[in-house]
């Protein structure tokens, strides 16, 4: 493939209004643009999606991005459509009808479409294929491609078919994103795009602006999520819950208080999930209260806080749902509610899995309370989990850094720690490691007969709260590593052979003690503030005006940071506009650019304010998130054998992911598919039996109930018995 040589900095003006690319934006753009297969990783908010659409706009013929995301698609395209011409981009998915899919069809004949977003199950479809072999495909994009890796948090078999379509299709570059950071799924995507020598862009995990708090979670927490928002009046904010019963209790809760508040979950009727982020995107709604299912496919950067009013399974988890606030460079502020009663809830869950689950998923949880419980930098430890050094000692933007507690010398209690592991034989993890240390007879410790071992209680006169933080803070300070493939088997490093040889001074701060009369302030830096509060706030409402007349979201019409640079340099003409952040020729052409220029001249004649054109706010670019397949179908009433067939699966394979989705603490009601292929005295009679059966087990109950039940009809009825029972 010809490279193509373009001025980008000229092109990111032009058609985003950006200023400056953002870290590795650039470099990425230029790969594609030089026919080179590309691998990004980048961090939710990093800005990915500028790296395939402004590469598109450049190349001749139609960028193919496959993402999940039907949200998210419609989301993009209105963007690019402020931006520049009509046509321009299109989505193809199941959403669409046939008047609609014949209009992007002939765009993308007539080379209008520069970039065409597609469904994977769209993708597949046989007259998609035959349409798309027409055309020319300048690259293909693979948004959120960890979907591809089964050792990824959200596998879809669907994405395994990318490889064998694009092939059919005909061969052009891939450049796959995604914001999972191990190396299976690394490794995992690459060799099934085949794209294995692709040229790999990294970026930190870090989010400045991103303040960090955990406050623990008492008989007022609603009381106290309610006097925190009114602190915040007007701002979006997303509150996640575990349960869908808490969400619309919460909501309500927040309804009866004034608050424009809306539930979200993926029980809820489609069409009223979809208005309800459709309200949110248009500020009609300042507070969505939502379980995990909600953020995957909103691009919404001006998500001023996000609240965890339970505990995340998973740091990854709690990162992802984190990072949907301040995407724009602005106040982002991150408030966790924590208590060990949430912590026990979500172990007890775990109960009935298999065995390899639990253990990996108790691992999860532990990571997730430590990060709670620590003392120590949140964003030093949330980088670290991620495989990220964060050099500083005090990040400025988190509770413990705002309120630092006294170090303590801990320089003997890593001696004992590092002794023990190694005295294991570095097979143990952590917990195994504080039993050895504190003296306890476990059953475990009992059966490798280590409590006959010289070391065995040589710390049990120190608090047990002290070993905890050793640990955590050794592994922190590179003296201990966990082995990721074993379940977190504590290694000793290099660094932690030769702390051994010469012990030196090892400075720790104990976890925090949550108790009910903590209190936690929210002092937080970073982001941006507009010079002229007044002016910021006509400019928003004018924005709202326009959004409502032309049925977009605000932020499309002009980001948040573009009307704070507004209301600091105070543009009056066309001209002056185009050297605003954020706003580029296409910004300006619209008709409602000339609305604000006259608001801004009106405002500063009528305050004789002198102008300074010389201020600049800094801004970043957006990206957005996941959402899952099979239960948008479910939701919809389509039946799971073509559920399965539309997703390359066999009956027992969706049953496999169906399970794993109930299971996980997702209510899905097949009741419509129950009804279509069974009895109802057979349904009754498995679902009294799992009523009465002390053990979900499929072989027990298989023996009980074979001879008249078949093994899929068994499973069916229990995925309908624990989605109701459990969830």
């Amino acid at each position: 493939m010809a490279k193509t040589k373009v001025n980008l900095s000229e092109a990111l003006k032009k058609y985003f209004g950006f200023d400056k690319f953002k870290g590795d934006q650039e470099a990425i753009v230029q790969n594609v643009l030089d026919g080179r297969d590309t691998f990004v990783l980048m961090p939710t908010g990093g800005g990915k999606s500028l790296c395939y659409q402004l590469p598109s706009l450049l190349l001749e013929g139609t960028a193919i991005v496959i993402s999940p995301l039907i949200a998210l698609m419609k989301n993009q395209v209105d963007v690019i459509s402020t931006m520049s011409e009509e046509g321009t981009a299109h989505y193809l998915n199941s959403s669409l009808n046939k008047s609609a899919i014949d209009q992007v069809k002939s765009d993308v004949k007539e080379g209008r479409t520069k970039l065409l977003y597609v469904a994977p199950e769209s993708l597949t479809k046989e007259e998609n294929v035959e349409f798309l072999k027409q055309a020319k495909i300048s690259f293909y994009a693979i948004d959120e491609a960890h979907c591809i890796s089964e050792w990824g948090h959200d596998f879809r078999p669907e994405y395994r078919r990318i490889r064998p379509i694009i092939n059919e299709i005909g061969n052009a570059p891939i450049i796959a994103l995604t914001a999972t950071a191990t190396d299976k799924v690394r490794t995992d995507i690459k060799k099934n795009l085949a794209i294995v020598d692709a040229d790999e862009f990294k970026s930190s995990f870090n989010r400045p602006n991103l303040y960090y708090e955990v406050r623990p979670k008492t008989k007022d927490v609603d009381k106290d999520i309610i006097k925190f928002i009114k602190q915040h009046p007007g701002k979006s904010g997303i509150i996640y819950c575990l349960s869908r019963k808490k969400v619309e209790e919460l909501a309500e809760i927040l309804r009866a208080n004034e608050i424009k508040a809306q539930a979200y979950h993926a029980g809820l009727d489609s069409a009223l999930r979809s208005q309800t982020q459709d309200d949110f995107l248009m500020e009609k709604i300042d507070v969505i209260v939502a379980t995990i299912a909600f953020g995957m496919g909103i691009d919404k950067p001006d998500v001023r806080f996000v609240i965890h009013y339970d505990i995340p399974k998973s740091l990854e988890g709690y990162y992802q749902e984190t990072g949907r606030a301040g995407r724009d460079g602005g106040e982002g502020l991150c408030i966790t509610f924590y208590s060990n009663k949430d912590l026990q809830k979500l172990d007890k869950f775990m109960e009935g899995k298999p065995v390899a689950e639990q253990d990996i998923g108790r691992q999860l949880l532990q990571e997730t309370a430590a990060y709670a419980e620590t003392s120590v930098c949140r964003r030093k430890m949330l980088l670290h989990y991620f495989g990220e050094v964060y050099d500083q000692d005090n990040c400025h933007n988190c509770d413990n850094c705002l309120h630092p507690k006294t170090k303590i010398e801990a320089k003997d209690q890593l001696v004992i720690v590092l002794n023990t592991i190694i005295a294991v034989k570095e097979n143990f993890r952590a917990d195994y490691v504080i039993d050895f240390i504190m003296g306890r007879e476990t059953e475990e410790i009992l059966a490798h007969k280590h409590q006959d071992h010289d070391l065995f209680g040589a710390g049990e006169d120190d608090d047990d709260k002290v070993w905890n933080p050793v640990i955590r803070q050794a592994l922190i300070a590179g003296y201990l590593k966990k082995d990721v493939e074993n379940y977190g088997l504590l290694k000793i490093t290099s660094a932690g052979k030769r702390f051994l040889k010469h012990p030196e001074s090892f400075m720790i701060v104990e976890d925090k003690e949550f108790n009910d009369d903590y209190e936690g302030t929210l002092e937080q830096e970073g982001g941006t503030s507009a010079l002229d509060p007044t002016l910021n706030a006509m400019l928003k409402d004018l924005r709202k005006k326009v959004s409502k007349q032309m049925n977009r979201p605000p932020y499309v019409i002009f980001q948040d940071v573009s009307l704070e640079q507004m209301a600091t340099d105070y543009p009056v003409t066309l001209e002056e506009l185009k050297n605003i952040q954020g706003v580029g020729e296409g910004k300006v052409k619209q008709p409602y650019a000339k609305d604000f220029v006259d608001l801004i001249k009106r405002y500063c004649d009528e305050n004789e304010i002198t102008r300074q054109t010389d201020l600049r706010v800094r801004t970043v670019a957006k990206k957005s998130m996941l959402k899952v397949k099979i239960i948008q179908g479910i939701d919809r009433q389509v039946a799971l054998d073509d559920i399965a067939n539309a997703q390359g699966l066999e009956f027992e394979e969706l049953l496999d992911e169906v399970e794993a989705i109930v299971y996980s603490g997702t209510k899905l009601n097949i009741d419509y598919f129950l009804d279509e292929v069974m009895d109802e005295d057979h349904i009754d009679e498995i679902y009294d039996y799992f009523l009465e059966s002390d053990t979900d087990s499929l072989e027990a109950a298989l023996d009980e109930l074979g001879d008249e039940c078949s093994e899929d009809e068994i499973r069916l009825v229990r995925i309908k018995f624990i989605s109701e029972m459990a969830n």
